[in-house]
């Protein structure tokens, strides 16, 4: 660690460090996994059964929004999502049916400081736990550190979200501290769970998900020879 002319230890130096873009994707393809720039037009029908009445209602306990009722309620919806400046959207979508089963975002986005939250994660239970749901977070990982150079990756969840918490923690965010009574909603309080990736993570995180995601880890039918905690 570098040291000052005070004799104290500071932090590495930052010189000709520059802030950083804004995300600007079209699209983004795995093997498995598609993620295009969400769109109304493209992908309000499929959207429906991810978002719309039929979903599990224990889907939605820890998530700001409730269930749309009908397709007009929902193209209401993603119109909204879609008019905020500060969030960028993505529609998640299996290759091999071409069917949209999720979203999620880029928010909080911090060009100053290159730090930037993937959040309002809405996964389908067809794509939870799925190959297809690990490499659309993956391949954003990827665009994050690879592409917009970005030093810190962070996820934030209730902290009584446990699925959610380890779901982050599987793909390689680390847990780093509770802010209490950090929000209201729904008529209830919320402390939340801060996670983050950071730049130096990334290699290491990289080369794990891309071991578990290499063809040669599942079965013929589909089931993983080792997960990715063993890797």
């Amino acid at each position: 660690m570098p040291v000052n002319e005070y004799g104290q230890i500071i932090g590495e130096s930052m010189e000709g460090y520059t802030p950083g873009a804004l995300p600007s994707i079209d699209f983004l393809e795995g093997r498995y996994a598609r993620i295009e720039a969400l769109s109304v037009e493209k992908h309000a029908k499929d959207l429906l059964a991810v978002y719309g009445p039929d979903t599990p209602r224990e889907m939605w306990t820890y998530l700001f929004q409730e269930p749309v009722s009908d397709m007009e309620e929902l193209v209401s919806l993603l119109n909204q999502m879609l008019a905020r400046k500060d969030r960028f959207y993505y529609a998640i979508i299996d290759r091999s049916t071409g069917k949209v089963l999720g979203t999620f975002s880029l928010m909080r986005i911090d060009q100053n400081n290159r730090a930037i939250e993937v959040g309002a994660v809405t996964f389908s239970p067809e794509l939870r736990g799925t190959r297809i749901g690990t490499e659309a977070q993956y391949l954003l990982a990827r665009y994050v550190f690879e592409e917009l150079n970005y030093r810190r990756y962070e996820w934030k969840c209730d902290a009584l979200n446990l699925p959610s918490r380890r779901a982050a923690e599987r793909l390689g965010f680390v847990y780093e501290g509770t802010f209490r009574q950090a929000v209201i909603y729904k008529g209830r309080t919320r402390d939340t769970d801060w996670l983050s990736m950071i730049d130096k993570d990334w290699p290491k995180v990289k080369s794990r998900l891309e071991a578990w995601l290499d063809p040669e880890n599942f079965d013929q039918n589909g089931r993983q020879y080792k997960s990715l905690r063993e890797l």
